[in-house]
């Protein structure tokens, strides 16, 4: 993500930069692409890839509010603990 959010690169060369074979990399930007977080379109044969800024920050926010729903149940969760009786074995 860090890559194709920094700017426009084919997926080939995706490919070249890490240590996965294309079929793999070609299946995460398909995933990407599906979940909204990439754009894609061709050029000639290659086949480019740029992240969608605005979708990613989107997502971070949402994950950003869900966090905070969480920590509060856990933190109720610890409260209800640390309010109950201790059993006497």
């Amino acid at each position: 993500m860090r890559r194709v959010l920094a700017g426009e690169h084919s997926v080939s060369a995706l490919a070249a930069k890490y240590d996965m074979s294309f079929a793999a990399v070609q299946k995460h930007v398909a995933v990407l692409e599906k979940s909204g977080l990439l754009v894609k379109r061709r050029s000639g044969r290659e086949q480019l890839a740029r992240g969608d800024v605005e979708a990613v920050r989107a997502v971070s926010s949402m994950l950003a509010e869900l966090e905070q729903v969480w920590r509060g149940r856990i933190a109720r969760i610890d409260e209800l603990i640390a309010t109950q009786p201790q059993r006497k074995e």
